[in-house]
């Protein structure tokens, strides 16, 4: 480790941290489908990914940039999730840990001065306020179950970007406080739901005021 850069130094300290936390022992390792008797999961799975290889390829240089290492950790966090039921106690504690993962990395880029945003080799950039207003009127136009997804999908990538009203059962989606990272992935998956393609209704706004009131730009 004493051969990488500090932001690198600071990269692999936080791999190995979540390496060693108690609650990681699901994800230290490939899972063992076979001696699971899960033999559906490769079908499911596209692509395994665990702390130890993360925690490896850092150690080795395999990264080209600290964004990249985290994207694979965020791949750990989602294929849990995507194999295991909605509140099972897997997808529980791989939501959770994906909450953690996600403050502490912000908190490492701030005091690394890490700027841009890597995803595939390219630079995310920040989305500008068009952008931002676009993707607000969106939500409008996609039914509740969508919508519930997207509140579901930032809650585990960016939680610093809902403000939560337990009393009266609303989620606000606050769009200043998203990542590039998380904006990007939102944006592709409302785009996928036909949300620019349609003209949208009042009727679908209100179907799911329930989820989420409104969302600030």
């Amino acid at each position: 480790m004493s051969n990488l850069s500090p932001e690198w130094q600071a990269m692999a300290k936080l791999v190995s941290q979540f390496y060693a936390k108690a609650d990681a022992e699901p994800f230290r390792e490939p899972v063992d489908w076979q001696s699971l008797g899960l033999f559906d999961y490769p079908q499911v799975i596209k692509k395994p990914m665990d702390l130890g290889l993360v925690k490896k390829k850092v150690n080795e240089g395999k990264y080209k940039s600290i964004h990249d290492a985290a994207d694979d950790v965020r791949l750990i966090w989602k294929n849990c999730m995507t194999y295991n039921a909605d509140g099972s106690d897997f997808y529980n504690l791989a939501q959770t840990m994906a909450k953690k993962f996600e403050e502490k990395f912000e908190k490492l880029c701030a005091q690394n001065d890490v700027g841009g945003y890597s995803v595939e080799g390219g630079i995310i950039e920040e989305p500008t306020i068009e952008d931002k207003r676009a993707f607000a009127k969106c939500l409008y136009k996609i039914s509740k179950e969508e919508l519930g997804k997207v509140i579901t999908d930032l809650d585990t990538k960016c939680p610093k970007a809902l403000i939560k009203n337990s009393a009266e059962d609303e989620v606000e989606i606050n769009v200043d406080n998203i990542t590039p990272v998380a904006f990007r992935e939102i944006v592709d998956y409302v785009n996928s739901c036909g949300a620019l393609g349609g003209s949208g209704s009042s009727g679908g706004g209100g179907r799911k005021k329930k989820t989420a009131k409104r969302a600030r730009t």
